[in-house]
């Protein structure tokens, strides 16, 4: 029986001791290479465009470019596999993090996680088809969503059932839960997140949450997910 390929992470930050200490917790768990490192944004660019990992753990304040500009080159590139950019952060709250979950990542970090959340993370983010802790994206988008005047075209254009389906992975619901929540197949789930990143232009369920809360489709005021 063949074993799952490990998961590749490139790691970015511009503390040597943080990276050693994050190769050494990852490096220790079977499944997982660190094929990578970076000490700066421009860095963290040439390094993933070369390695193509699964993953790439990225601060969010580098010098050069940080971890945002960081975020979007990368995306830009369009290397395939597509990476699952997370950023590492301090400060959960901070207005950093809002614009690198807007511009692609797929979730963040903060630097004092611990050791087991941090592998839970780093697999959880790499193969699942669910937001890296939703309560906290929904906080994030709470407090920073740069709301519309208007609500944009891509809003209009959502079926009914799409939009409960953006809902509910606001939420932080898998497609198996989603499902079970809808009383329908998962591949129809499939077929409804696919036309969901399809018309909100994003990128995956994280960025779609974040135009989502920006464009009013769900939020705190909707009796919210």
């Amino acid at each position: 029986m063949s074993s799952s390929p490990p998961i590749r992470i490139v790691l970015a930050d511009d503390e040597r001791m943080v990276r050693t200490a994050l190769r050494a917790i990852l490096r220790a768990e079977p499944g997982i290479d660190v094929v990578g490192e970076a000490a700066t944004g421009a860095e963290a660019v040439s390094v993933t465009r070369e390695t193509r990992p699964d993953v790439v753990l990225m601060d969010v304040r580098m010098p050069e470019i940080d971890g945002i500009r960081a975020t979007e080159q990368i995306l830009a590139t369009r290397i395939d596999p597509v990476p699952r950019i997370v950023v590492v952060t301090t400060f959960e709250n901070d207005s950093y993090v809002y614009d690198a979950l807007r511009a692609g990542a797929a979730g963040f970090l903060l630097k004092r996680t611990d050791a087991d959340t941090l592998v839970r993370s780093v697999r959880l983010v790499a193969h699942s088809d669910t937001l890296l802790f939703p309560s906290a994206v929904r906080t994030l988008a709470e407090k920073h969503a740069r709301t519309h005047a208007a609500p944009p075209p891509w809003v209009a254009r959502l079926t009914g059932r799409e939009g409960e389906v953006l809902r509910l992975m606001a939420a932080g619901l898998t497609n198996a839960e989603i499902a079970r929540r809808l009383q329908v197949g998962p591949a129809t789930v499939k077929t409804h997140v696919a036309a969901v990143l399809a018309k909100t232009g994003a990128r995956d369920r994280t960025q779609a949450v974040i135009v989502a809360y920006e464009a009013g489709v769900v939020g705190a005021h909707r009796g919210g997910c």
